[in-house]
Parts: structure tokens; C-alpha cells; sequence
């Protein structure tokens, strides 16, 4: 417990000043989506809520590129003493969490498969809208360009570069989470969140174009 707490104090400061949908109140949702999830699944508890906790402490949107792979994780969970083996494990975890276009991957591990099932949640729903439209407001991305096509079958590369809306990115990426979800309970939370999302877009395209 000590060291969930001083995990989850290290993140409150980490985060204080995101503004982007990434802060520290998103790191706290997703580490209590995995908490929950791990319920229902036969892991490893604490790899599972370090694991969320730090999963985007070395994301390359927030940081940048880091000489070394995950050095912030790294250096902090060394700071709590925690074995060589725990923190390569820990890292590894965070390391399969991202979603990359078509390079994404399935966690090899239940631990990551919840950690990357939480985040995905988070990322879906209403809240997953909100965060949306922070991100692309922080990152001076157009809400919407009537006829601007979105783009399938990225790469990972491709996806890190491409330069679309926020609407697009409900179909490049959010639309496609519910299939993905690797757990039987993040696939049951999923349908809401995604049926929410599908009506959100159903009424945006009819104010849009001022139907009602």
C-alpha cells in the first residue's frame, strides 16, 4: 500500500500542469479501472496498479523522446526498491499499452492486457469525449473539416504524424477500441462507452449542419 501511495503522489506532481487530457486525474481513473478489473482476473496486483499508475509518465506526446526507454519509470520505481526483475516487468507492461495504428499490440502478459484495458476505457465514453476534444484543443487541432476523409490502416509512424481533426480521431482510433479490449469485464464496460460515443457523433453531425 506505501507503495501505491507514494506512486500515486508521484503522478499528482507529475501531472500537475497537463492540461491535455493526460493529467492526473486520468493516470488515477485508469489505475481504478485496472483495480477493478483485477477482480475478475488471477495477476499480479501490484505490477498491474504500478503499472497504471506510471503508464504515461515516458509517453512520447507528454515528454519527448528520452534518451534512455523509460527512465522516468525507471528511476522512480528504483527509488522505492523494488527489484531489477519488478521493474523490467513494470516497464514492459507500460511498454504494450499505446495504441499504434496497425502496429498496436496485444499485451503477452494478464497484467498488461488489464493495464492496456483500463487505459482504453478511459479513452472511450463520455469522458473519453471530453479528453478528446482536450487534447486537440491543447494541440490546436480542428474540431472538424466537413469532408476531410479519415485515415485507416496507419502505421505506427503514420499515426504519430498524421495531422487530422477530432472528429476524425473517433474513427481513426476510439471507434475502434470496443473489439480490442482483451478482458471479458473491460468488454462488457466497453458497449456503453461506445454506444455513447456513437450518438455524441449522431447529434454533433446534426448541429452541425443545423438539423435541429
Amino acid at each position: 500500500m506505501e507503495k501505491t501511495e507514494k506512486t500515486i503522489e508521484y503522478v499528482r506532481n507529475f501531472f500537475e500542469n497537463d492540461y491535455s487530457g493526460h493529467d492526473f486525474y486520468h493516470t488515477l481513473r485508469v489505475y481504478n479501472l485496472a483495480n477493478y478489473i483485477t477482480k475478475f482476473e488471477e495477476c499480479d496486483t501490484e505490477l498491474v496498479c504500478l503499472g497504471a499508475l506510471l503508464h504515461d509518465v515516458d509517453d512520447y506526446k507528454l515528454v519527448g523522446e528520452e534518451n534512455e526507454p523509460f527512465y522516468n519509470a525507471k528511476t522512480f520505481l528504483k527509488s522505492l526498491g523494488l527489484s531489477s526483475k519488478k521493474i523490467e516487468q513494470i516497464c514492459h507492461i507500460i511498454s504494450q499499452v499505446s495504441f499504434k495504428g496497425n502496429d498496436t499490440v496485444v499485451p503477452d502478459t494478464i497484467e498488461g492486457k488489464i493495464v492496456q484495458d483500463a487505459d482504453r476505457l478511459d479513452a472511450i465514453g463520455a469522458i473519453g469525449i471530453g479528453r478528446t476534444f482536450a487534447y486537440g484543443g491543447s494541440h490546436k487541432t480542428p474540431m472538424h473539416i466537413p469532408n476531410m476523409e479519415y485515415k485507416e490502416n496507419m502505421s505506427a509512424e503514420e499515426y504519430y504524424k498524421n495531422v487530422g481533426t477530432t472528429i476524425n480521431h473517433f474513427y481513426e482510433k476510439l471507434l475502434k477500441l470496443k473489439d480490442l479490449m482483451n478482458t471479458e469485464t473491460a468488454k462488457k464496460m466497453a458497449k456503453h462507452r461506445h454506444e455513447y460515443m456513437k450518438e455524441f457523433l449522431r447529434e454533433f453531425y446534426d448541429e452541425w449542419e443545423g438539423k435541429i
